[in-house]
């Protein structure tokens, strides 16, 4: 019924091979992986030992050099590292599924994070040569793409400090040397975080975000601030107060916003993976514009401390990356409770990339059992028919995959863009009041306190920003807070009910991204209503606080190579690896598209 996919059906069930587990030995540098690394999946029917035995090939914790071969479990005779496709790598809380060196099979997405590790591991390449490769490319395609605002001084003294750890065989985090984008509303002790504003121009705050913290305790190579619609107000980076990013499949074409710079960065090979931040699709879209995968996790999952608040209820930190196993990767890394945001949540955080099964090891049906639920009001009237037609063959990919898809109606949808742009707008009014010329940032001369009040916001905020904070203002007014403001608050507790209840009924949800592919630079720029109506999609899982991941899932109609249009998965609160283990078998069995690299592009690393 469906001869175009291309699904591998070698290993359909490791099951058929149970005599092979017990003849094999466990070594106790395994014990770890046996007891906690490898949950029971129900691709493995007969435990975890047996995957674990012929897809570990060292612990990961050293350098290869440093390990005994004796120790290695795999018999030569059966080759079953390039069989299985997959090793798993160990250090330091991070186990997690990496295509071996080399490995390129039908071009399917492939762990850029451990690519890198695994060179800096094995010593093919130190962490300076790593890191001098990705600045040498981001300074050749960053005159077109204008992504980062801020490129840091410190990247190749990072990158040199894990070269000199790794030679005195010290432990190293599970990012280690990896080359890493930080969106610039999130604080950095040691470069400029302006949030794309003038009223915070050349601004350095004396701490790190937590998220940003944990990503150098985990050796990342932070090589830059990223550019972004003002305080992550816009969905198209063009709100930027310093300049406009480009979309790399297009360079006429916006990369999607907030967290334009993020995606575009990563779609450029600018860096391995970089930090975004979503209130109302600011991860997803980019990711669907540049054709790379975006997380949003749910509310809570990851501290919001040393973000620059927008909309408080409504904000959260996520990644974008190239593959689905490099956001599991970053989310393990940065979820977790901090005492720093009452917010985040004290649930336990499991290591995503541990239950993401490579290819060869999943069966022909790996989601059968499994309800999808297309939200029947994302693809109706006013959706381009080129972004309709692949939601559609991505539908019809899952349903081959052994999944029931159905469309679901949530009778409140459409009303949650209108309650989303009262109370975002409400939050920002309150939340960008701190930003007076007083204490930090831009000040203007005034003749006195009100006058240089008024003087430093009407010249640090840009149109955008000042619009959000009037609407925000009049919604919380004394006559019109009952009629706005908490008419709205009882939207979202109705957008909230409608997602429980589908998701009751369906394991995940989908939709598209956004209406159409990347559009024009320029297009909307005079045309707010337009832009707003974008986020139509989007809005309503950060009401509803759920996670969401974007998975590319092909290329529409435009510009010279097409363009890029990302597939939407929702789930429940916390079920992200849920989210991530589907992700990644749909990205890894999505029939091959050929994603020819843009011109801007074509140098390799």
């Amino acid at each position: 019924m469906f001869p175009h996919l291309r699904l591998s059906g070698s290993l359909p069930c490791l099951a058929a091979m149970p005599s092979i587990a017990p003849a094999m030995p466990t070594p106790s540098h395994l014990r770890f992986f046996l007891t906690s690394a490898c949950p029971p999946h129900p691709f493995l029917s007969f435990g975890k030992s047996f995957f674990v035995r012929y897809c570990t090939r060292i612990g990961y914790t050293k350098p290869y050099q440093d390990q005994d071969p004796k120790q290695c479990p795999i018999p030569s005779k059966m080759q079953m590292e390039s069989s299985f496709g997959g090793i798993v790598c160990k250090s330091r809380g991070c186990q997690t599924l990496c295509q071996p060196p080399g490995a390129n099979v039908q071009q399917r997405p492939v762990s850029e994070i451990c690519r890198i590790r695994d060179d800096v591991l094995q010593r093919k390449k130190s962490a300076v040569q790593i890191t001098e490769d990705y600045l040498s490319r981001l300074h050749e395609t960053e005159p077109h793409v204008k992504s980062f605002l801020y490129v840091s001084e410190k990247a190749l003294e990072e990158a040199a400090e894990l070269d000199r750890k790794l030679g005195n065989n010290e432990e190293v985090g599970p990012l280690a040397g990896v080359p890493i984008a930080v969106k610039d509303n999130l604080c950095t002790h040691d470069m400029p975080s302006t949030g794309g504003s003038r009223i915070l121009e050349g601004y350095r705050p004396p701490y790190d975000a937590t998220a940003v913290r944990k990503l150098r305790e985990a050796g990342a190579v932070l090589l830059g601030k990223t550019n972004l619609d003002e305080f992550g107000m816009g969905s198209s980076t063009e709100g930027s107060a310093f300049q406009v990013t480009s979309n790399p499949w297009d360079l006429s074409r916006v990369p999607g916003g907030s967290s334009g710079g993020s995606a575009a960065a990563v779609a450029a090979r600018q860096c391995a993976a970089a930090l975004g931040t979503d209130t109302g699709g600011s991860i997803r879209q980019p990711a669907s514009f540049c054709g790379v995968v975006g997380l949003k996790p749910t509310y809570g999952r990851v501290s919001r401390f040393g973000l620059m608040a927008y909309a408080s209820s409504l904000d959260v930190i996520g990644c974008l990356a190239s593959s689905v196993l490099d956001t599991a990767i970053l989310l393990s890394v940065m979820a977790g409770e901090d005492k720093s945001d009452a917010t985040s949540s004290k649930k336990d955080v499991p290591t995503y990339a541990a239950s993401l099964l490579p290819l060869n090891l999943a069966s022909s049906k790996p989601f059968e059992g499994l309800k999808f639920g297309i939200i029947l009001e994302t693809i109706g009237e006013g959706v381009n028919d080129g972004v309709l037609s692949l939601i559609r063959d991505a539908a019809l990919h899952i349903e081959a995959l052994g999944a029931t898809v159905t469309e679901v109606s949530l009778p409140t949808f459409s009303k949650g863009l209108p309650a989303y742009y009262v109370l975002a707008p409400a939050e920002a009014s309150s939340n960008l009041a701190r930003y007076d010329g007083v204490r930090f940032g831009f000040r203007a001369d005034g003749d006195e306190l009100v006058s240089m009040y008024g003087q430093s916001r009407g010249q640090g905020f840009g149109l955008e920003v000042k619009r959000r904070i009037l609407m925000g203002t009049y919604a919380l007014s004394a006559g019109y807070y009952e009629a706005f403001y908490r008419r709205s608050q009882q939207v979202r507790t109705l957008i909230q009910k409608d997602f429980r209840t589908a998701l009751e009924e369906n394991d995940v949800l989908l939709s598209p991204v956004a209406p159409t592919a990347a559009f024009k630079i320029g297009e909307k720029a005079n045309d707010p209503l337009g832009m707003y109506v974008g986020d139509l999609m989007t809005v309503n899982v950060n009401l509803a606080g759920l996670p969401a991941l974007v998975v590319p899932c092909g290329l529409t109609e435009g510009g010279r190579h097409g363009l890029p249009v990302g597939l939407q998965m929702i789930g429940n609160a916390f079920e992200e690896g849920k989210l991530l283990r589907l992700g990644h078998l749909f990205e890894q069995t999505l029939p091959k598209i050929n994603w020819t690299i843009p011109s801007v592009m074509d140098t390799k690393i």
